[in-house]
């Protein structure tokens, strides 16, 4: 037998306890990010973050933009984020054959800009972006309840908070699942759900546009040119959401080693139900609608609290959409759970003695309990939604990696690597300026409708 390679010895070094750098792993990497998972594993964990019921929002995007933009941005946003996630994961790859392997997006960032960049912006906005989609998901999953809920029985006096209390005790559960690659059968289901919702949602799109009485179909965008172009910014930051990921290192973290080629062929499955999904749902959704979509399409399927499509298959969506919120929520957890890993248990002991079984207990509990309140108290959360994605998934997922590229593999200035990175990190961190400010203005605008704990 030949030597081991870099690669494997770099793997004996995780289970070891040790990380790149000749420390010991703190309890967060090693028990969160544990390195068991294969590529199918990877492209289930990627799956479940990126294709999520914030899917059903694009048709509502369509509609500020129109049919040519809408496309074009659809079609960019996919490229972009397929270029930009491989350029982070050759750059994950990179410093694993350096000895260094990398675990978490913070962990690229200290080596790569520093620690202060580290410190201050990139784990910042990185959390602030995974627990803002745990916020989202259980916020939707509760009004998913709430409409399956309605349609079984029409005129119910069950308030939202409710429902988002009821998913919050169901997501306790499972944020107990102790590591991220323990959810890879989790995730499979996910992936599957994901593909059902959107089918199910075509095929109400459909069914409505071919009927003996279609929905009025305007293609027009709405508003004076002032509210035309902050809708276009807004817009973006709904695709940019959509898309958005912010968690490619830990999940690419998951992987056993040898790493190479493994997150592209994830990302190959991964886009493969993406362009499956976003476009179809997009394309009909707009189509049956037009600038009447609704911010999630499946409430343009009740009109006056009745279906107008067959009562299964809105049922249906609603259940697959309501499911795969558990998944998606508990995967963007992972991040809240490895840092409180990391705080309070000890990497000396097991990962299931006692002494680090109460406290991962008692504060995945609080997490969850902290996030279905503010789900619970902010129902207009989708207003706060489009202003994370502007500020946080456009640039972790658009902006960052060109960056990490360019600085890690210093591309010549005379090619066109070079220079492709450079326009995407700064025509992005651009647009996520602008789009921030749309999205601040929009929370503005709704400000006077805004009520704690509200039954919408």
């Amino acid at each position: 037998m030949g030597a081991p390679s870099r690669e494997e010895e770099e793997a004996k070094k995780m289970e070891a306890g040790g990380d790149t750098v000749g420390q010991k792993l703190d309890a967060g990497a090693l028990f969160v990010l544990q390195s068991k998972g294969s590529w199918l594993h990877c492209g289930y964990h990627l799956t479940t973050s990126i294709v999520a019921p914030p899917l059903l929002s694009l048709p509502f995007a369509f509609a500020a933009l129109g049919w040519s933009a809408g496309m074009v941005c659809l079609v960019v946003g996919a490229a972009v984020t397929f270029y930009s996630y491989n350029l982070l994961s050759r750059v994950l790859e990179h410093h694993a054959q350096q000895g260094r392997r990398q675990l978490r997006f913070r962990d690229m960032a200290a080596d790569i800009l520093g620690p202060g960049w580290a410190r201050y912006y990139i784990g910042p906005i990185q959390f602030m972006v995974c627990f803002g989609a745990v916020v989202a998901s259980t916020l939707l999953a509760g009004q998913s309840m709430k409409a399956i809920y309605l349609i079984a029985s029409p005129g119910g006096a069950i308030k939202l908070y409710v429902f988002v209390a009821i998913f919050g005790v169901f997501l306790v559960v499972l944020a107990q699942l102790p590591s991220f690659h323990s959810l890879r059968h989790v995730n499979l289901v996910s992936l599957l759900l994901c593909l059902s919702y959107s089918l199910c949602a075509v095929a109400g799109c459909v069914y409505l546009g071919t009927s003996d009485r279609p929905p009025p179909k305007d293609y027009s965008i709405v508003g004076n040119t002032h509210a035309r172009v902050y809708g276009v910014f807004n817009a973006l930051a709904v695709i940019a959401t959509t898309y958005g990921n912010g968690i490619i290192p830990e999940i690419q973290a998951t992987v056993a080693a040898p790493v190479t080629g493994k997150m592209f062929k994830g990302l190959c499955l991964c886009y493969a139900v993406v362009v499956t999904t976003f476009f179809s749902v997009a394309t009909a959704g707009y189509w049956a609608f037009g600038n009447a979509a609704q911010g999630l399409l499946l409430n343009n399927f009740m009109v006056d609290g009745k279906p107008v499509i067959p009562v299964w298959l809105l049922l249906m969506a609603e259940l697959f959409t309501l499911v795969q919120l558990s998944a998606t929520a508990t995967v963007y957890l992972q991040p809240t759970n490895e840092v409180l890993e990391g705080l309070l248990s000890d990497p000396k002991a097991g990962q299931y003695a006692a002494r680090n079984v109460v406290p991962r207990l008692v504060s995945r509990t609080l997490a969850v309990a902290f996030g279905t309140t503010i789900a619970a108290m902010i129902p207009f959360f989708g207003d706060m939604n489009a202003l994370i994605g502007a500020f946080g998934f456009m640039p972790l997922d658009f902006a960052v990696p060109a960056l990490f590229y360019n600085l890690t593999f210093k591309p010549s200035k005379k090619g066109f690597v070079f220079w492709l990175n450079t326009a995407i990190a700064v025509v992005f961190s651009a647009v996520a300026v602008v789009a921030s400010v749309a999205a601040v203005r929009q929370i503005v605008l709704d400000a006077g409708t805004y009520k704690l704990f509200a039954n919408v």
